[in-house]
């Protein structure tokens, strides 16, 4: 047996996509150790806890909710499902029933949402149109078990229950109320080819972090 690595991390870098918000900041990289002057390469970055591939922990929408230094690494590391909404239409809303025909008889405690949504990076599309989970479905999720979603899109929630809404972000409330890790941003699912993978999700460890840019990667197994 040998295996196949398949990274799913956006790169972090000055332009990126981010959240167009004022708590959300823009990527800065700035080189202040030069070869020729100091002698070596260093670099400071201002980035936001939430800024490319990136994981919530449940103080993003919490009050006193953890923190994710203190998170368990368990969750993070194990079999993940697949499942595969790739066809799914712009601004679609998976329900409960299709949420359960796509896991089938796989274990739920971590699962991949797979809607090959970055390939509308850097477009408006990104954020106004991508597809959701309904609250059901996360109402679901939770009564089941599950540790962690993770998705290509920029959230869970549908894009029109933002801040200033009479619902603003339920999916966020409903998961990580309970508990239920997720990871946003992630790219390249396109690229696997198994329908469970090897998860790992390996986030900064910040102070009091509401969340945390990861580097996020599977595994396939291969003959």
């Amino acid at each position: 047996m040998s295996r196949r690595i398949v990274d799913l991390t956006l790169t972090i870098e000055e332009g990126m996509t981010t959240f167009p918000v004022h708590w959300h900041p823009f990527v800065e990289i700035t080189m202040l150790g030069r070869h020729g002057m100091e002698n070596r390469e260093t670099r400071k970055l201002v980035l936001g806890t939430h800024t490319g591939t990136h994981i919530d922990a449940p103080r993003h929408f919490i009050r006193d909710g953890e923190t994710i230094e203190n998170i368990p690494l368990d969750p993070m590391v194990g079999p993940a499902a697949v499942l595969d909404f790739h066809d799914a239409p712009d601004h679609h809303e998976v329900d409960l029933k299709q949420l359960q025909a796509a896991i089938g008889d796989r274990p739920l405690e971590r699962l991949l949402l797979r809607f090959d949504w970055d390939r509308h990076l850097r477009t408006n599309a990104y954020y106004s149109n991508h597809p959701f989970l309904s609250e059901e479905a996360c109402e679901w999720l939770v009564a089941r078990g599950c540790r962690m979603i993770a998705m290509d899109t920029p959230m869970p929630d549908n894009p029109v229950n933002g801040r200033g809404t009479p619902k603003d972000s339920p999916n966020h409330v409903i998961l990580l109320g309970a508990g239920v890790l997720i990871v946003e941003y992630l790219c390249n699912l396109r690229s696997l080819t198994q329908e469970v993978v090897e998860l790992v999700v390996a986030p900064l460890k910040i102070h009091e972090g509401d969340g945390a840019p990861a580097r996020v990667f599977a595994i396939e197994e291969t003959a």
